[in-house]
């Protein structure tokens, strides 16, 4: 059985992740949708993956008289991240494929033009870079599937990081 207090925290702070990542894309989205191409705005958004867990672990051992077991932290964050992962995914699916799914193809037009210029000052082969724009033009990484690939993806990664945090921020009862 989980702890109460880590379930409620873990809930919390990942509807705080989800809504904060959601907003960030519809900020993204208002103000210029090149920025969804921006490597700042990746950072910013691995940021939310780094800072709200850092508060919540706090609390949460804060919470628990200092005592947080590297289970419990891991638990903690993890129920953090999926959460914040589901909802993210969730708001991107509805704004790439309900609400503006024309904004699917202008992204794939900015994110090809980004992958040529980068990968020219690379000095990467023209047939190579062919065949990598071809692969993207046949796919739509908007699309629900392809969003809910992402998604297990970053739910992977955050398993990652949860392993990272928990064992930086784990403590045993005294009389241990």
């Amino acid at each position: 059985m989980i702890n109460e207090t880590i379930k409620r925290n873990g809930i919390t702070y990942g509807v705080i992740t989800g809504i904060a990542l959601s907003l960030i894309t519809a900020f993204m989205y208002a103000i210029n949708i090149e920025l969804f191409i921006a490597w700042w705005t990746t950072l910013l958004s691995f940021s939310i993956f780094i800072i709200v867990p850092i508060l919540l672990l706090s609390k949460t051992k804060k919470e628990l008289n200092g005592i947080l077991p590297f289970k419990e932290a891991f638990t903690t964050y993890f129920i953090s991240a999926v959460i914040g992962v589901i909802i993210s995914v969730a708001f991107k699916i509805v704004l790439f494929n309900f609400i503006d799914p024309s904004i699917k193809e202008t992204l794939l037009d900015l994110t090809i033009k980004y992958l040529v210029s980068t990968s020219e000052k690379f000095g990467v082969p023209a047939s190579s870079l062919n065949e990598t724009v071809s692969k993207l033009r046949e796919t739509d990484p908007y699309s629900v599937v392809e969003q809910l690939k992402g998604s297990v993806f970053a739910i992977f990664f955050c398993a990652l990081l949860g392993l990272i945090m928990a064992a930086f921020f784990k403590s045993k009862p005294s009389q241990e």
